[in-house]
């Protein structure tokens, strides 16, 4: 007992080891995939911000030496003089609000500002010296200066483009450039984006996180932060004291910081000629979060297989312990289902003699719709014989007189009717013979009514009783069997024939229209009406109201048995000025996909 127990205890401790290392081991798999596919989007971000910071500054590169060739610019720094000042002023104005620049002045060699384009407005550059700017010296010295600093006019930041004059003389001035980056910040804090642009001193100066701004990457050396307060790059600002971005961050690559108390992962790419650091960083918690989630599913996973594999063996066991007990009742069971087969087989041949009597008694009613048609079918053929024998003589009278026209015209006239007594019997052969209704098609319900129609119309003429359908060709198709449902109007339209002829009247009208859930036919007579208390007992079999031997009483059960089969149904309603309206709803096809069925044998 002993030994059992402390088998069970290491087994369970070797279990839990299992799945814990299941639970790291998919953890760490998804960790590294996702931290992969992390680094891969902050270098996409990176790259499209990298080009959006180049073209921002693209546009207005050579803007400042453009302005610099310009002959009112020149001639304004060789005389300044009050007219030519103004011009410059104007100038400069106007090339501002056309480019899209922040602000265009002009320096001259000292380093005083001659003309602005804010020369009238509030916190105007003229007058103000800017030697100390580095890109009035970089200018002086190389021709042209870059430089992003906090305005010390305005105390509004932007990036400085600056080109150097020069005349035959030598240099004459300086045109600087004051483009506005904001529009690109708020870009980024629109998009929820935590980007940034550094300069060369790790310090940002754009960023689309508020907290960013004005923080060195990493902490800044004493000479760096005097060098700044000399340039009055952030004047204003005490960049020695705020605290750094990333300050363990790997300058070289993608590096994990602390944002806002979550960890965030931080990449970086260098943009020249000003050696500016754009800088991208995407949040860890979803992607450790997912990898969490991974391990736990996998931990999940690894208890249920455990659990399995020890309710499994436990199963046997007891699957073991009742084989005995199985095969007696697998005896018994097999006694019972010997039994039940013997019952399922009487049943069958049950089923299949009530579908024979059923098959018989449509038939019959077949038979018995014909019966009742058969004097005005007689009338129908008899009719066109007669005439027939009629043109064959006078073909023969022609063809002795040699009246080739008169006899091909006769011949013609012959074969009409020929085709005409065709077509009926074509009809009653079809609806006579068929038995067998098949599995529910797609049918054209136009037609059937068109055959029915044809089938009844000797009836309807024999009783002078005028049939009129509205009945569109292009119908959608219902489901059901063409004979069946032609059966179906048989009795209906026989029925409005019988009951329009009776109350002396002449008018049975069919029409058809769709429905929300199918097509509906109706049929409407001007007969008497059905009384209230034969309506309750029309679709009893063997029940009719008309004299002994005129008809079988099945017809209109049999009519509402059909069309169930087929998902329809019949009902009657009184008709407004007398008469009875018969509607027959029946189901749209719907195609249905193949099916396998095994048959139990």
């Amino acid at each position: 007992m002993r030994g059992e127990i402390q088998r069970h205890f290491w087994l369970a401790l070797l279990a839990m080891f299992a799945i814990a290392g299941v639970a790291l081991g998919f953890w760490w798999l998804t960790y590294v995939r996702q931290m992969g596919e992390l680094e891969r989007q902050v270098g996409d971000r990176l790259t499209l911000n990298v080009r959006a910071v180049e073209s921002e500054i693209e546009r207005f590169r050579y803007l400042s030496g453009v302005i610099g060739q310009d002959g009112r610019v020149v001639d304004m720094l060789q005389q300044p003089q009050a007219a030519a000042v103004a011009e410059t002023n104007a100038y400069l104005q106007a090339v501002r609000d056309m480019s899209g620049a922040d602000e265009l002045y002009v320096l001259d060699l000292s380093g005083e500002t001659l003309a602005a384009s804010n020369w009238n407005e509030p916190g105007s550059f003229v007058g103000h010296n800017y030697a100390f700017r580095p890109y009035f010296e970089n200018a002086m010295a190389s021709g042209s200066g870059r430089f992003y600093a906090v305005g010390v006019t305005t105390g509004k930041p932007g990036y400085f483009l600056s080109s150097r004059i020069d005349a035959a003389s030598g240099p004459i001035g300086v045109v600087v450039a004051k483009v506005d980056m904001a529009p690109l910040a708020l870009a980024w804090a629109a998009a929820g984006e935590m980007s940034a642009i550094a300069d060369g001193d790790g310090i940002v100066f754009l960023s689309g996180d508020p907290g960013w701004m004005y923080r060195p990457l990493q902490a800044l050396p004493v000479d760096t932060v005097e060098l700044l307060k000399v340039q009055r790059r952030y004047d204003g600002i005490d960049i020695g004291r705020a605290a750094p971005l990333a300050p363990a961050a790997d300058t070289g690559g993608a590096s994990l910081i602390l944002n806002a108390g979550e960890r965030h992962l931080l990449g970086r790419r260098t943009v020249e000629p000003d050696g500016w650091q754009v800088l991208s960083a995407l949040p860890l918690e979803p992607m450790e979060r997912e990898a969490r989630l991974i391990g736990g599913l996998a931990a999940s996973v690894a208890v249920l297989a455990l659990g399995a594999l020890v309710f499994f063996n436990q199963r046997r066991q007891i699957i073991r312990l009742k084989l005995d007990q199985n095969a007696v009742l697998e005896r018994r069971v097999a006694e019972r289902t010997r039994a039940l087969a013997h019952e399922v087989e009487e049943r069958r041949r049950t089923e299949m003699e009530l579908r024979a009597t059923q098959e018989n008694l449509i038939h019959a009613a077949k038979l018995a719709a014909l019966g009742r048609m058969s004097a005005a079918i007689v009338h129908e053929v008899s009719q066109p014989l007669s005439a027939l024998d009629n043109t064959l003589a006078a073909a023969d009278l022609h063809a002795q007189r040699d009246a080739r026209d008169e006899v091909h015209r006769n011949l013609g006239n012959a074969r009409n009717l020929l085709r005409r007594m065709q077509r009926t019997v074509k009809h009653l052969r079809t609806f006579s013979s068929r038995r067998d209704p098949g599995p529910p098609e797609a049918v054209n319900l136009a037609g059937v009514i068109e055959a029915a129609l044809d089938i009844v119309t000797p009836q309807a003429r024999n009783d002078a009783v005028h049939i009129e359908a509205a009945v569109a060709p292009d119908l959608p198709l219902v489901a059901g069997n063409a004979v069946r449902l032609e059966q179906v109007f048989i009795n209906l339209l026989l029925n409005a024939i019988e009951a329009t002829a009776s109350a002396g009247h002449n008018q049975v009208q069919v029409s058809a229209r769709r429905g929300e859930a199918g097509l509906t036919v109706e049929v409407g007579d001007t007969g008497p009406g059905i009384p209230e208390g034969v309506r309750e007992r029309l679709f009893e079999p063997f029940f009719t109201t008309k004299s002994t031997g005129e008809s079988l009483g099945l017809g209109l059960s049999i009519t509402r048995t059909l069309l169930e089969e087929f998902g329809g149904s019949l009902r009657f309603e009184p008709r407004a000025g007398g008469g009875t309206i018969v509607s027959v709803a029946l189901p749209l096809y719907q195609p249905q996909p193949a099916r396998k069925v095994a048959e139990a044998v």
